[in-house]
């Protein structure tokens, strides 16, 4: 599976020799076990190579001068840094598959979900949760589907209801202003005109070829109709931020397990500010447009970017995409740094394969 990380990061493991490299595996691998600092005491016993201990020491005391390891505190054990974690990710990580039967677990939960995106993306988003023991994340995707039918309904003076049923059948609905006084007659001309231009097409497909249509007046359309139009587009199309995203939603469960073995002040406040993050949808565009910058998996680690307050955390997320092959969403799993990459990211990745399925 492709995966993608830190494009700035400057070490390469051809900087470092056998030795090297086999001693850091191990105190990645027992740190990301046991969440301990590791010692040359424990290294000497765990290692299949034949060093002394006071060799193991001179090793160690090479990665930490490469920025690879670091002491806490006053311990004689070493953890890794966020950069020995990037570089034990890209050069030394041994990804396998997922184990057929929790291939099948994951198939058969998602598709027993029924035929709504949003519940099929709930369900991904709590599945990873659980079996991660992070938070799960799913941001999706607002109007993106094909549409059947559009329908403009009066309401009273001055509003009309957008009611607008894609090909899958989800239906949702927006109240617009309308000019005061519009007869009925307008709103079913509206109708006739957005439905023979939207059926079978995204609203952001057919969007700007509409709005030019009306704007250089290409259609017998009065200007009570034409705004009904472009006030219907405008409504449906609304900016992030505006508080009616017309963009993206992102749906977060799990978000407790945030909490778990959490304990210094510190780390307390770094995971308050990031439910903060998470409660006021902050970043989601901005982790939608990441995810579209290429396939496969996508790990971040610690403050390697500024999505989210992500220093002491990681995010390992996956697009997904619809019937036409266009990335739509992204789905994935924030958590701690010390996280079980090896089974994380191949869960991820299936995820998102079947997610795609799904919307298929």
């Amino acid at each position: 599976m492709a995966m993608t990380g830190d494009r700035h990061s400057q070490l390469n493991l051809g900087e470092l020799d056998e030795r090297s490299r086999e001693l850091f595996r191990q105190i990645v691998e027992t740190y990301l076990e046991t969440g301990d600092p590791v010692g040359s005491r424990t290294l000497s016993q765990r290692s299949t190579l034949a060093l002394s201990p006071a060799t193991i020491r001179n090793v160690m005391s090479d990665l930490e001068h490469m920025g690879l390891i670091a002491s806490p505190h006053t311990s004689a054990g070493r953890l890794p840094t966020q950069r020995g974690l990037r570089l034990f990710v890209d050069g030394l990580l041994e990804i396998g598959g997922l184990a057929g039967t929790e291939q099948q677990a994951i198939e058969t939960r998602l598709a027993g979900s029924g035929q709504d995106l949003e519940d099929v993306l709930t369900l991904a988003t709590s599945m990873l949760s659980g079996l991660s023991r992070c938070a799960g994340l799913v941001v999706a995707p607002k109007s993106d589907a094909a549409l059947k039918h559009v329908e403009f309904v009066a309401m009273g003076p001055g509003q009309a209801l957008v009611v607008m049923v894609s090909e899958g059948g989800q239906i949702e609905n927006r109240i617009i202003e309308i000019p005061p006084g519009l007869p009925p007659s307008a709103l079913v001309e509206a109708t006739n005109f957005l439905n023979a231009r939207l059926r079978g097409r995204t609203l952001d497909e057919a969007r700007r070829e509409i709005l030019e249509e009306v704007e250089t007046q290409r259609v017998a359309l009065d200007a009570l109709t034409a705004k009904v139009v472009a006030q219907g587009l405008a409504t449906w199309s609304a900016p992030p931020g505006s508080g009616d995203n017309g963009e993206a939603q992102l749906i977060v469960r799990g978000q407790a397990h945030l909490l778990d073995n959490v304990t210094a002040a510190e780390d307390i406040e770094r995971i308050r500010m990031l439910f903060d993050d998470l409660e006021s949808k902050k970043e989601m565009v901005s982790l939608l447009e990441l995810a579209k910058d290429g396939s496969g998996v996508h790990i971040f680690i610690g403050s390697e970017n500024k999505l989210f307050s992500l220093s002491g955390s990681s995010l390992i997320v996956a697009p997904y995409t619809n019937q036409r092959q266009k990335i739509v969403g992204v789905l994935g799993i924030i958590g701690p740094t010390r996280l079980n990459y090896a089974r994380v990211i191949p869960m991820v990745d299936y995820t998102a394969k079947v997610v795609s399925r799904l919307l298929k």
